[in-house]
């Protein structure tokens, strides 16, 4: 089992900044992804960033030119520093890796999430 370990979320003004980390506790083979989705009351979890094995990054619209998605492979680590905050990123940020076996079978994990809240 991986277990994923958030922190960095908390309270901050809007146009401020935060910077969540996230480590894996171990790895099972080969991650090819990481990154953070997050999920606001009464809506679904949605997509902020993700980052692959090479380096590659995709960004919801909302929080491109904001946000930055960054990754160290060899302490299977996953940041998102997040810049010029918004009311309306209050959420809980969760998480997200997926490893891939020497099986080649495919698990996604999920950390417990870390709140963010965004005072304007």
């Amino acid at each position: 089992q991986v277990q994923l370990v958030e922190s960095g979320g908390g309270l901050v003004q809007a146009g401020g900044s935060l910077r969540l980390s996230c480590v894996a506790s171990r790895n099972i083979g080969i991650i090819r992804a990481m990154g953070w989705y997050r999920q606001a009351p009464g809506k679904q979890r949605e997509l902020v960033a993700t980052i692959t094995s090479g380096g590659t990054t995709n960004y919801a619209d909302s929080v491109k030119g904001r946000f930055t998605v960054s990754r160290d492979n060899a302490k299977n680590t996953v940041y998102l520093q997040m810049n010029s905050l918004k009311p309306e990123d209050t959420s809980v940020y969760y998480c997200y890796t997926q490893i891939v076996t020497i099986t080649t079978t495919l698990f996604d994990y999920w950390g417990q999430g870390t709140q963010v809240t965004v005072s304007s």
